[in-house]
């Protein structure tokens, strides 16, 4: 019988422990404001955008239990163009005919600023819908059957038609 180095078992062991971060990344086709905008016209969806910071707890969480959940990923790979977004980034981002900078004063990215209309909590996910709208902003930690709401809301046109919270009442998730 051949000996199996302990190095070896150890590696194994670990391995199956650890989730890393692109493990996360791969359920969710996370793009960047550039790809977004370039696919918007030759295909049309809206928009979802993850703004997160390094230093937030909960969007961590968010990642760990929402994002890497089947019909959450599923379901925004799907209908929508998701963008992963950090607050806190330093790199210029064009967007939408306009080019956003690091603001010192805020201590956060312009964009980040723009689209969290001055609220800044995290995590806090961005709906931009098809028709030309207003970013609409919700703050804090999602389930997945909560966000399963906004989802449909958003991509499907109900924002058109109904308030969110009518809306709301009458949505069963099945998630």
């Amino acid at each position: 019988m051949q000996k199996v180095p302990i190095i070896t078992i150890l590696f194994i062991v670990l391995s199956s422990f650890s989730e890393t971060p692109s493990s996360l990344k791969e359920k969710i086709q996370w793009i960047s404001f550039e790809e977004a905008e370039k696919k918007l016209k030759s295909d049309p969806r809206p928009i979802l955008i993850d703004i997160y910071t390094d230093w937030c707890g909960w969007c961590k969480v968010m990642d760990k239990k929402t994002y890497a959940n089947n019909n959450v990923a599923d379901y925004i790979n799907q209908h929508y163009y998701a963008i992963k977004f950090n607050a806190e980034s330093k790199n210029p981002i064009s967007w939408r005919g306009k080019t956003y900078q690091y603001e010192a004063q805020s201590r956060m990215h312009g964009l980040a600023v723009e689209l969290l209309k001055g609220d800044a909590g995290f995590p806090t996910t961005v709906f931009i819908p098809v028709n030309p709208a207003e970013p609409q902003p919700i703050p804090g930690f999602l389930e997945p059957k909560d966000i399963h709401t906004l989802l449909t809301y958003f991509s499907e046109g109900h924002y058109q038609k109904v308030r969110f919270d009518k809306y709301a009442e009458k949505f069963k998730s099945s998630w």
